[in-house]
C-alpha cells in the first residue's frame, strides 16, 4: 500500500539484522535532546507529514517546544524502518503489522503515538479469473510476500474455508506488480493503491475482496522509540499538535483543505482526483477523539491477536521465536498480548488525548 516502495512484512533476515543493529545502537537511543528525525514513505494516510513540513506546521510546534524536528522521505518503505529500528531515525510511518514483526520482533521498544487511520479498501485482491474468494483454489497469487498484502490473502481465503496451501504464491515486487498483472502468465494479484486502481482499471479483471471487508485490521501509524519518547516527552506533544493541524487542514471543505490535497497528491505522484479517491479508500481519524476511540477499543487487541497469530506463523517474530508469546503488545488501560516481561510494542493514546482535550 506504498506507492514504489510497499509495505512490507518483516523477514527473518531483517530480524537478524534489526537485532544486531539495536545492540550497536544501544547505548545511545535513549539520551535527552533537542533535534528529532521522523522518516517517512509514500501513502496516502502519510502524506500529511511532508505537507506539513512544507507549509511551516512542523516548525511552529517544534518551535512551542523548544525542539527541532527533521521530516525525511525515505524512497524504500522497508528501509525507512529499518534505519528507524538501527537508531538513525526516532519515528517511523509504518503499519501495525511491521511495527510488531521490524523494531519490536528486533528488540526496539517502540510506541505506537498515533493513529493515524486504517485501510478501508486501499487494499485488495483483483483477478482476471477467480470471482470469489473461493474461486482462488488452486491459483497461482502475485503478491509481496511477508507483506500486509499476503495478510490480507490469508484473511480472504479464511472467509471461503481455505488456506494457504490452496493456493501458490509468487512473490512480486511492488514495483513490478502492475507489469506482472498485464501479463498473460499473472491471472490474479494483492495490492495496495494506488497500484491497485491501476490493476482494477484492466479489462477483464475483477476485485473479489479488499480491506473494507476486515475494517481496522491494516492500520497506519506514526511510530516512535520508547526510550526516546519517555526522555523527551515533548518530542511526542509535538507530533501530536503537529498532525491533528494537519488533519483540520486536510478535511477542511473549503479552498485551504483543496490545496493541501492537491499538494499531496502532486507530492505522492497523482493529481487531486486521485488523491481523494485514495482517501475516500481510507478510515481517516481526522480528530484525535477518534483515535483514541480506537485505540482504547477490544477490536484493537482482537485485531492484534490476529496479526501476532500470522507473524509468528509466517516465522516474522524470529527463527528462535518459541510462540507467538515471545514479543508483548501493550494497550491503554494495562492489556498486555503475550509476554508481560518483554514489552516491545506499545499503542499510546496519551499524546491524542492531550490533542482532544486541547492540553497540547
Amino acid at each position: 500500500m506504498r506507492f514504489g516502495n510497499g509495505r512490507f512484512g518483516f523477514r527473518a533476515l531483517s530480524v537478524a539484522l534489526g537485532l544486531s543493529l539495536t545492540l550497536l545502537a544501544s547505548g545511545t537511543r535513549a539520551e535527552p535532546k533537542k533535534e528529532f528525525n521522523i522518516a517517512w514513505t509514500i501513502y496516502v494516510g502519510w502524506m500529511p507529514w511532508p505537507y506539513a513540513a512544507d507549509a511551516g506546521i512542523v516548525k511552529k510546534w517544534a518551535d512551542k517546544y523548544g525542539i527541532t524536528i527533521n521530516v525525511k522521505q525515505v524512497n524504500d518503505y522497508i528501509e525507512s524502518i529499518n534505519q528507524y529500528t538501527a537508531g538513525s531515525f526516532d519515528g517511523v510511518t509504518a503499519t501495525n503489522m511491521d511495527g510488531l514483526t521490524i523494531p519490536a520482533a528486533g528488540g526496539v521498544d517502540t510506541t505506537i503515538l498515533i493513529v493515524g487511520d486504517f485501510s478501508n479498501g486501499n487494499d485488495g485482491i483483483v483477478s482476471k479469473t477467480a470471482k470469489t474468494p473461493a474461486h482462488l483454489k488452486g491459483e497461482s497469487i502475485n503478491l509481496v510476500e511477508l507483506s500486509v498484502s499476503h495478510y490480507l490473502l490469508a484473511r480472504a481465503l479464511e472467509t471461503a474455508g481455505l488456506s494457504e496451501r490452496d493456493v501458490t504464491i509468487v512473490n512480486t515486487s511492488d514495483a513490478d506488480m502492475v507489469a506482472a498483472f498485464k501479463s498473460p502468465e499473472t491471472s490474479t494479484v494483492v495490492t495496495w493503491n494506488p497500484l491497485l486502481a491501476e490493476v482494477k482499471a484492466e479489462p477483464g479483471s475483477a476485485a473479489l475482496f479488499d480491506s473494507t471487508q476486515i475494517p481496522g485490521e491494516i492500520i497506519d501509524t506514526m511510530m516512535v522509540n520508547t526510550e526516546v519518547l519517555k526522555d523527551n516527552p515533548n518530542f511526542g506533544k509535538a507530533l501530536a499538535g503537529i498532525w491533528y493541524e494537519i488533519m483540520s487542514v486536510l478535511t477542511d471543505p473549503g479552498e485551504k483543505g483543496k490545496t493541501a490535497r492537491t499538494a499531496m497528491g502532486t507530492m505522492s505522484g497523482t493529481d487531486l482526483a486521485g488523491f481523494e479517491a485514495q482517501l475516500a479508500a481510507t478510515k481517516l481519524f481526522a480528530t484525535p477523539q477518534e483515535a483514541v476511540s480506537f485505540t482504547e477499543s477490544e477490536d484493537l487487541v482482537r485485531t492484534m491477536e490476529l496479526v501476532r497469530t500470522f507473524s509468528f506463523d509466517h516465522g516474522l517474530l524470529g527463527d528462535g521465536a518459541a510462540d507467538k508469546d515471545v514479543v508483548g503488545i501493550a494497550f491503554p488501560g494495562g492489556q498486555v498480548l503475550g509476554s508481560a516481561d518483554n514489552v516491545k510494542l506499545r499503542f499510546d493514546a496519551s499524546y491524542m488525548k492531550l490533542a482532544a482535550d486541547g492540553s497540547l
